[in-house]
């Protein structure tokens, strides 16, 4: 079987159920935000080296969060009316019930904010906070998607949940080697900074 199949030429492309809408039906971009979400977590995955407690935790808490991002996307390329809805595993309350558990263990392990974080620090916590801003745009989507068709609730508080427990892993990242947080410096209504 060949990777391409030329079906998408012209500009459409199938949903599962076998429906075609343009490519860049508001469907589309919700769940094609939640692809490239993905990516970008797999890019900040992939800087965690394993080789202190920080990066292994931080793999194990994120690492199986890209294969329920993968289910994320199924669900919102199946519409509820779909000949196949009932062989898409739709994400649950329980799913987002577990990210906030996440949330409190990593944001736990931080120092309290006393300043705007910005992104930055260390490497990989700038890939986190990259992805943190895929996320939100992912939810967004969603949400532009809930306007028009029936969506999954349960995926758009997974998606806002997600987003700040990227934000507590960035920051987590940081605080495991030893680096500061970046923190927002305000001008002054003179212009000038501090």
């Amino acid at each position: 079987m060949k990777l391409y199949t030329r079906t998408g030429d012209d500009g459409s492309t199938g949903l599962f159920g076998g429906a075609r809408v343009r490519k860049d039906h508001v469907r589309i971009e919700a769940y094609g935000t939640v692809d490239e979400l993905n990516g970008l977590l797999g890019l900040a995955l992939a800087a965690c080296t394993g080789e202190d407690d920080g990066s292994r935790h931080l793999l194990e808490l994120l690492g199986p969060i890209q294969s329920r991002l993968f289910d994320l996307g199924a669900d919102l390329a199946t519409p509820a009316d779909s000949p196949h809805a009932d062989k898409v595993r739709r994400l649950a309350e329980t799913e987002v019930a577990e990210l906030e558990n996440l949330i409190d263990d990593i944001d736990g392990r931080n120092d309290e904010i006393r300043a705007f974080v910005m992104p930055g620090g260390s490497e990989l916590a700038a890939r986190l906070h990259v992805a943190r801003g895929a996320c939100r745009r992912s939810e967004r989507a969603i949400v532009s998607l809930a306007d028009v068709d029936e969506v999954n609730p349960a995926t758009i508080r997974f998606m806002n949940r997600l987003s700040d427990l990227l934000f507590a892993s960035a920051r987590f990242a940081n605080k495991s080697l030893g680096i500061a947080d970046v923190p927002w410096v305000a001008r002054s209504p003179t212009g000038s900074e501090g």
